[in-house]
């Protein structure tokens, strides 16, 4: 078992690597400059990670966050940010063209590589791969980028998969947070093809900028886990205050509504306003989106309501109880004292009648 959890947390880590260079690669392309290479290192925090957490977590997960989620985070969204900002339409139809004649030349080379596969067979398969690398390169600029925006939500869905498990976290707890992030992934990426395809929007540099910082914003609750995981409160403390009481009762539902709120819906829906109030960018699929955003918020903020309610009402419940435990014990106490005082007289009693009855003995006596 441990030499499965090593070779996942190895080959995660590995493909976080491959991607971002890909990445990487992408944009000096795109570029036609070589110092964008530089970006490769950022890779070199990802690798610092992977040997601390080999060294002292045997390759387990920590507790509440995933740092190699997060250095993934940082090691390819600075491409992405490069690629967007360096988005061309007008090559596409060009780049389509030469594609299509690269694809008839690969049918070609096929045929022959067929007739010759005994003779060459490792030169053949060679040839073979620069052919379909030369291929590649002569997609469209805006279909590479879409493709690694996609590709890149699905390798953090599948890695946060892949990467062992802390004690913090039961298997359970795993796969209703993969659920979240599959449609949060959804939403993202809805989120940044229907907004950055528009005309107005790419044409102005600063809301350009604006929507990368809300998109990467948005992703930094990828590293997160707590909208799966309830804070253990000790009974002394959940009887002190209501907030207290009340993130320890609901400390994921409260995490998961401010993880919607201020990192999600909350600052798309505040984009998408702006875009149709302010900058005039209004179809059906931004409207209904925006409908979709501020439907999530109210139920968010009512769901919110509801659970102050009834941990407001467990509170007093709570207080109820208290006050009706010290009613009782005062009770109780007040009670063993009249017994404890019925007894007393009871015996102060009856050695006074003894002692009347002798005194009037000893006068019969004479």
């Amino acid at each position: 078992m441990g030499g499965l959890v090593l070779l996942n947390a190895l080959v995660t880590r590995l493909l976080f690597v491959l991607h971002s260079l890909v990445g990487v690669w992408r944009v000096t392309l795109v570029k036609k400059e070589p110092r964008y290479w530089l970006l490769a290192l950022l890779n070199l925090l990802l690798f610092l990670e992977t040997v601390l957490t080999l060294k002292f977590k045997r390759g387990r997960g920590y507790k509440w966050f995933s740092p190699a989620i997060f250095l993934y985070l940082i090691s390819i969204v600075p491409s992405l940010w490069l690629l967007e900002m360096h988005h061309e339409n007008q090559h596409c139809n060009i780049q389509s063209e030469g594609m299509s004649q690269n694809i008839s030349k690969k049918e070609n080379f096929n045929q022959t590589l067929m007739t010759n596969a005994q003779a060459n067979g490792v030169d053949d398969i060679i040839e073979t791969a620069r052919v379909f690398v030369n291929n590649l390169s002569t997609v469209c600029e805006t279909v590479w980028t879409l493709g690694l925006h996609q590709t890149f939500l699905l390798m953090l869905i599948i890695g946060r998969w892949l990467l062992p498990i802390g004690g913090a976290i039961t298997r359970d707890q795993l796969s209703e947070l993969l659920l979240m992030f599959v449609g949060t992934a959804a939403d993202i990426l809805e989120f940044t093809t229907e907004t950055l395809k528009e005309n107005n929007v790419r044409s102005n540099h600063a809301l350009v900028c604006a929507i990368l910082v809300i998109w990467t914003w948005s992703m930094l609750q990828f590293p997160l886990d707590l909208a799966v995981q309830h804070v253990v409160c000790p009974s002394s403390v959940k009887a002190r205050r209501f907030p207290i009481l009340f993130f320890c009762l609901y400390s994921a539902d409260l995490w998961n509504i401010g993880i919607s709120i201020f990192i999600q819906d909350g600052p798309f829906l505040i984009v998408r306003l702006i875009l149709m109030a302010y900058f005039k960018v209004i179809n059906h699929m931004l409207v209904f989106f925006a409908v979709k955003n501020s439907l999530v918020v109210l139920l968010h903020l009512y769901r919110l309501v509801v659970l102050a309610l009834a941990a407001r009402a467990s509170l007093q419940d709570q207080s109820e109880g208290s006050k009706t435990e010290h009613r009782d014990r005062a009770q109780a106490s007040e009670s063993g004292l009249r017994c404890w005082e019925g007894e007393s007289k009871e015996g102060l009693a009856i050695p006074l009648q003894a002692s009347t009855v002798t005194s009037e003995d000893s006068h019969h006596t004479p």
